[in-house]
């Protein structure tokens, strides 16, 4: 069955100002990386626009408003230091958003077995109640709702490898027994959460807090270990993945020391989870990755090892 790739210009309309990390060669770099003959069978689609009440899903109406409202006209606006809107923000965040909906419903339906969505501004530091990181709505928990209340699916997983701790997942997630968030990252580093001792209200979270330096075993390790046992014990009907790429050896943001065939490997080892409880159904969202080379070549083995190449 197919892999969907989502993505969109659109993306490139987001302006974070010079010298940004989290800037629009970003989402060129994925999307060239993704151009190579070698992703020829991918299933393409552009995103549609998330409808406000999805988006606030998993946060509030109120916030979703006030966040598409403080986009400028021209310029920038500095929702904090680090989370920069421009002109085209807006658009960027509906479509965001709006990708991960058009995969759940994809791989729902059975066009698609799994699905990537190469999208920016990211969304895993956005809290219920908080935009925050570079983040402005929660990309993956907007997934998880839509499965939810648009396809009747009870139990939904987050596996988030990205390197900085997904605090706004963590918090959406923490008191609803149905929905698992599970996490790998530097510790300690941004945002300062995700200590191990931190699980949820329901035992539905489980942090894995890696030091620098880690490296791809330890990090396979900790998978082995604390995260991989407790989703399949989960049994997920979806599993939805934060791929933040920014663990890499090379990437500027950290020190975890990680290569592209972790990414391959951890991707794959999560299929094979959702191939026992969830018919092989996963959607997967871009999030970090800051150095251009890593971060091509990172989305380029995740996106392998969905294809199941």
């Amino acid at each position: 069955m197919a892999v969907l790739l989502v993505t969109d210009d659109t993306f490139l309309k987001h302006d974070t100002g010079p010298g940004h990390p989290e800037s629009v060669d970003r989402i060129r770099t994925v999307q060239q990386a993704l151009n190579d003959e070698s992703f020829n069978s991918l299933l393409r689609r552009a995103p549609v626009d998330a409808t406000e009440e999805q988006m606030a899903a998993p946060h509030s109406s109120d916030l979703v408003a006030a966040i598409l409202k403080a986009a400028p006209t021209g310029g920038y606006r500095h929702i904090d230091s680090d989370t920069v809107m421009s002109s085209g923000t807006g658009d960027a965040i509906r479509k965001g958003a709006g990708s991960l909906v058009l995969a759940v419903d994809s791989v729902i339906s059975g066009e698609a077995e799994s699905a990537f969505c190469a999208v920016r501004p990211p969304g895993h530091h956005a809290e219920r109640d908080r935009p925050m990181g570079f983040c402005f709505v929660n990309n993956v928990a907007v997934a998880a709702m839509h499965a939810r209340q648009a396809h009747g699916l009870r139990k939904i997983a987050v596996v988030d490898f990205d390197v900085h701790h997904g605090n706004g997942t963590q918090d959406i997630f923490w008191n609803e027994p149905d929905l698992f968030f599970a996490s790998s990252h530097q510790y300690p580093h941004y945002p300062g959460t995700g200590a191990a001792e931190d699980i949820g209200g329901y035992n539905n979270v489980v942090n894995a807090p890696l030091p620098p330096g880690t490296g791809g075993g330890g990090f396979r390790k900790a998978f082995e270990r604390d995260i991989l046992p407790a989703l399949d014990s989960f049994a997920p009907d979806l599993i939805l993945i934060s791929a933040g790429f920014d663990a890499h050896k090379d990437d500027p943001l950290s020190d975890m020391g990680l290569e592209e065939d972790d990414f391959f490997w951890v991707t794959r080892r999560i299929l094979s989870i959702a191939d026992k409880h969830a018919d092989g159904r996963v959607v997967s969202a871009l999030e970090g990755g800051y150095n251009l080379r890593a971060l091509g070549a990172s989305a380029a083995a995740h996106v392998k090892a969905l294809m199941k190449g």
